[in-house]
């Protein structure tokens, strides 16, 4: 067994044998634009580090502080993990146990999500405040324990509750397991590709104002890669993000959205990019010159150094199909030729119209699994349980906000209430009182769910707990998500816990039970953890049930999710006995 210990502020102590030491390198090299000077920086920052065949223990400390950050000429106290914005970056392997260690020395309460991972039987390591756990106090730690099991590729972690997640966020790098090789030409070399968003304000500030005026909170100053905005904003000089490249090799870009209410375009100046991977699935390759990623979404990429050697924005800006305020300000980084002085000027990639609904189309049918014999899409055929959700928005009555209303969000005309005791520890000691198993498998009402805006409440139901889905063991789900106009339409990118699903269809307009199940794919239908709803449209998904415990889904627009566009499965326990929920650990927070 090998031991690598991830300590905190940079330093680390790796054990591993002598004769492990040169079998595997990390080849990637992230460069950070400071001023006129290149820092070259490990952006995988295990460079020259060997992975031994055998699963090994990786344990990292995080420790959530608050440190002043300046960005866009303005300086503020933010949570971070370790001092660090982004955070660090969790590399492990496939087959891995990994113990991360959280101390939160921050005023608020918080919990990290390991976004992607599975967490078989082991919903304790999930993260989601109040769903899985109660929060970590202040004062207070709680170990992550998990393991990497049948997961290859990017992923990444973040804070669960409020909006914490604007600044305490990271990637995750899994390996292939020793001897695996992509299924795509070796790459030379990596970059981790962190997309987000900053406000100039105290975002939970911000928060608390849009809650108390029952207005969405104001929209964000400025999109980031690797927490830096470009050069594009003001006092940016030194906080843009730069890679140098050498003409002929070719980079896997690990691309992550972490921003909190924006779907992303990203592309690269005079370059085209092979998509390869998904949330941490293998693709079918295909090349695009732009990306769509949302929310909670990776998407990876080779990119080829085949141009004029010089220097190339990359760029990310919004994509919005419904006229509704977002903040819609391109962020850059910077790829350069190696050679390159920094005095030329980077030339910008043209990306798609920021309301382009026929390029997401696109771009998302494109997306299909490898489906090859060693990476199978182990889809199910056999459906035992139907769901159809529609997504709505609505209005409360609120005598002290703004409008004399506070806006909320629903499923299937339920909005979310958040529980004071994690419904996962209710869930495995027996709790009553604390959740209902009553949610609906459809709407109460149907009615025309993309035609002309409704403005008149179907009378949204937010009782005093929450109401949830009961799953039997190991059955096949297929779950449609509708997007409905009450209110507004607008799209969605829902995400599961504890699944991975297959996305076998989507479409625009209402969903026709009869005849679209026949256009379903069922031979290479792309697998992933997040999925988007198309604006006045449906995605139909499909997953197997087969991991015990209470798994969290919800819109990935942290503006929606606090609106109550959220919901919990139940997953009941196997009849075998490595088939129920784990045992909880000793130092689960207690509320």
């Amino acid at each position: 067994m090998h031991i690598y210990i991830c300590k905190h502020k940079n330093k680390r102590a790796y054990q591993h044998s002598p004769e492990r030491k040169k079998e595997y390198t990390m080849a990637s090299k992230g460069i950070f634009l400071s001023g006129l000077t290149f820092i070259f920086i490990g952006i995988l920052e295990l460079a020259f580090i060997s992975f031994p065949a055998e699963a090994a223990i990786k344990k990292y400390q995080f420790d959530i502080q608050v440190r002043n950050v300046s960005r866009l000429c303005h300086a503020k106290p933010i949570v971070t993990v370790n001092g660090r914005f982004p955070g660090p970056t969790i590399y492990v392997r496939e087959g891995d146990r990994v113990l991360v260690n959280v101390t939160n020395y921050a005023q608020y309460n918080m919990s990290i999500h390991w976004h992607g991972l599975k967490q078989y039987r082991n919903g304790w390591a999930d993260g989601p405040a109040y769903i899985t756990q109660c929060p970590i106090q202040k004062g207070s730690s709680y170990n992550y324990d998990f393991n990497v099991t049948g997961q290859r590729g990017t992923l990444w972690w973040h804070a669960h509750i409020f909006w914490l997640r604007a600044t305490v966020y990271g990637a995750i790098v899994i390996m292939p397991k020793q001897g695996t090789p992509y299924p795509f030409p070796r790459p030379n070399m990596e970059f981790n590709i962190v997309l987000g968003e900053w406000w100039n304000t105290d975002v939970e500030e911000v928060v608390r104002q849009g809650t108390k005026m029952g207005l969405p909170p104001n929209m964000s100053d400025a999109h980031t890669i690797n927490g830096k905005p470009g050069p594009l904003f003001p006092c940016s000089e030194k906080y843009t993000f730069a890679m140098e490249v050498e003409p002929g090799k070719t980079y896997l870009l690990r691309i992550v959205n972490a921003a909190l209410n924006d779907e992303l375009f990203f592309g690269i100046s005079g370059h085209t990019m092979t998509v390869v991977e998904v949330d941490a699935v293998y693709t079918k390759p295909f090349t695009t010159q732009t990306i769509l990623i949302a929310p909670g979404q990776t998407t990876n990429v080779l990119v080829k150094a085949n141009q004029v050697p010089g220097r190339y924005f990359m760029a990310t800006r919004p994509f919005i199909d419904v006229p509704l305020p977002i903040d819609n300000k391109t962020a850059t980084a910077i790829l350069q030729y190696k050679g390159i002085p920094n005095t030329v000027l980077p030339s910008l990639p043209q990306l798609p119209a920021p309301n382009d609904t026929e390029f997401a189309l696109s771009y998302n049918r494109k997306l299909r699994s490898l489906n090859s014999p060693q990476f199978p899409a182990n889809l199910p055929l056999k459906v035992d349980r139907k769901l159809f959700y529609t997504i709505g928005f609505g209005k409360d009555s609120c005598p002290t906000c703004a409008n004399g209303t506070r806006l909320l969000a629903s499923l299937n005309n339920i909005s979310f209430v958040m529980p004071q005791t994690a419904l996962l520890q209710a869930h495995y000691f027996n709790l009553t009182g604390v959740f209902r198993t009553d949610f609906p498998d459809k709407p109460p009402t149907p009615f025309n769910y993309t035609g002309a805006p409704l403005t008149a409440s179907l009378g949204t139901v937010h009782g005093t707990k929450p109401s949830l889905s009961k799953i039997a063991f190991n059955s096949t789900v297929e779950l449609v998500l509708q997007d409905t106009n009450l209110l507004t339409v607008e799209s969605h990118p829902f995400h599961l816990h504890g699944y991975n699903f297959f996305v076998v269809g989507t479409g625009i307009g209402n969903f026709d039970p009869v005849k679209d199940p026949a256009k379903y794919n069922l031979v290479d239908p792309i697998e992933r953890n997040t999925v988007g709803v198309p604006t006045g449209g449906w995605t139909a998904i499909r997953f197997r049930a087969d991991n015990p415990g209470v798994w969290f889904m919800h819109c990935h627009l942290e503006l929606h999710t606090g609106w109550g566009l959220k919901t919990a499965f139940v997953v009941e326990d196997g009849p075998g006995p490595d088939q129920s929920i784990l045992p909880p650990p000793k130092d689960l927070p207690a509320c």
